[in-house]
């Protein structure tokens, strides 16, 4: 038995992403959560390249947002 966590959250998408991901989910046989799950999953570690808006020329935080 899974005791993975399930929360309900609302997600919005534009009307043409969520079109191109109902299609995908229709063509995989599968549902729309678990699609966006799995494409989660595949893009992570990309996203995690992508700096923050905060981060600095370098990549690390701004250390002034450490500043109370």
């Amino acid at each position: 038995m899974s005791t993975a966590d399930k929360r309900k959250q609302s997600l919005y998408f534009p009307e043409d992403m969520l079109s191109e991901i109902q299609h995908e989910a229709k063509r995989l046989d599968r549902s729309l959560s678990w699609t966006i799950q799995q494409a989660w999953k595949r893009a992570r570690e990309t996203l995690k390249a992508v700096p923050a808006t905060n981060d600095g020329a370098d990549g690390t935080s701004d250390p002034r947002e450490d500043v109370i």
